[in-house]
C-alpha cells in the first residue's frame, strides 16, 4: 500500500511539472512557439505511462491511479479555463479551452484499457508491451505534427485523410515511431537488437498510416492501440524463436 500511495503522489506531481511548471513559464517568458511547447507535453504525457508501469504493486493499483488523476485534474481545469489567466499561460488551441481536458480523458482511458489487457488479462510479462506502443505514438506523433507544419510542402490529398497532413509529416511519424520502439524494446523489453529492429521496421510504418488516417485528434487512441495490437505477437515470436 505505501509504495501505491508514493507511486500515486509521484504521477501527480510529475503531472504537475509536465502540464504546469514547465509550460506556463515557457509561454509566460519565452518566445518558444505554442505547437513546440505542446508538443513537449505531449511527449511528456506519453514518458508518464512507465510511472504507471513501474511505481504500482499491481495493474488495479495503476489503473485506480490513472482514474484518480481524472477525476481530479478534469474540472480542475475546467475552472480554470473560464480565467483570463489560463488562455496566458496554456497552450490551448481549443477557442473556448477544453483541449487538455479531452486529452486528458483520451490519454488515461488509452493508457488504462492497454493496461487492463496487457497486464492485467496477459499477465505482467506483457506489461512493457504498453511502454512500447505508448512511447511510439508519442515521440512519432510529435515530429509528424512538427516536421508536418516547418517543412511540409506536399499534402496529402487523398479523399480518407486529412488534407493537412503532408508527406513530411508522415515519413517523420515512421522514422521517429521506429526510433522510440527500437530503443523501448532493446533496453525496457530487453529483445536482441536485432529482433527490436525488425519489430520497429515493421510497425512504425503501420502506425504511420494509422496516424495519417485518423481524424479528430482520435490517434491518440488508434495508434497505440495499434501499435500494441502488432507488437505482442511479433514480441512472442520472436522471443518464442529465441531471437
Amino acid at each position: 500500500m505505501n509504495r501505491d500511495v508514493l507511486g500515486g503522489i509521484i504521477l501527480f506531481s510529475y503531472y504537475l511539472v509536465v502540464c504546469v511548471i514547465v509550460p506556463v513559464p515557457l509561454k509566460y517568458w519565452t518566445r518558444v512557439p505554442p505547437e513546440i511547447i505542446r508538443k513537449v507535453q505531449h511527449i511528456g504525457y506519453s514518458l508518464s505511462v512507465f510511472l504507471l508501469l513501474n511505481l504500482f504493486s499491481t495493474w488495479y493499483w495503476a489503473l485506480s491511479a490513472s482514474a484518480v488523476l481524472v477525476v481530479v485534474a478534469y474540472p480542475t481545469l475546467a475552472l480554470i479555463e473560464r480565467t483570463r489567466w489560463y488562455r496566458r499561460a496554456f497552450a490551448d488551441r481549443a477557442q473556448s479551452g477544453g483541449e487538455f481536458r479531452r486529452s486528458l480523458l483520451m490519454v488515461q482511458a488509452t493508457f488504462g484499457l492497454l493496461i487492463v489487457v496487457l497486464w492485467g488479462l496477459m499477465g505482467i510479462r506483457w506489461a512493457p508491451v504498453v511502454g512500447v506502443a505508448v512511447t511510439g505514438w508519442g515521440f512519432g506523433d510529435a515530429a509528424a505534427a512538427l516536421v508536418g507544419k516547418a517543412w511540409g510542402r506536399r499534402r496529402v490529398l487523398l479523399r480518407w485523410v486529412d488534407h493537412a497532413k503532408t508527406y513530411e509529416g508522415t515519413a517523420a511519424m515512421a522514422a521517429f515511431a521506429a526510433a522510440a520502439f527500437f530503443l523501448t524494446l532493446f533496453f525496457y523489453v530487453g529483445l536482441p537488437w536485432a529482433s527490436s529492429l525488425a519489430i520497429a521496421v515493421i510497425v512504425a510504418p503501420i502506425c504511420a498510416i494509422v496516424e495519417l488516417v485518423t481524424r479528430g485528434g482520435y490517434d491518440t487512441f488508434t495508434v497505440p492501440i495499434v501499435a500494441a495490437l502488432a507488437i505482442a505477437p511479433l514480441v512472442g515470436l520472436f522471443s518464442a524463436a529465441g531471437h
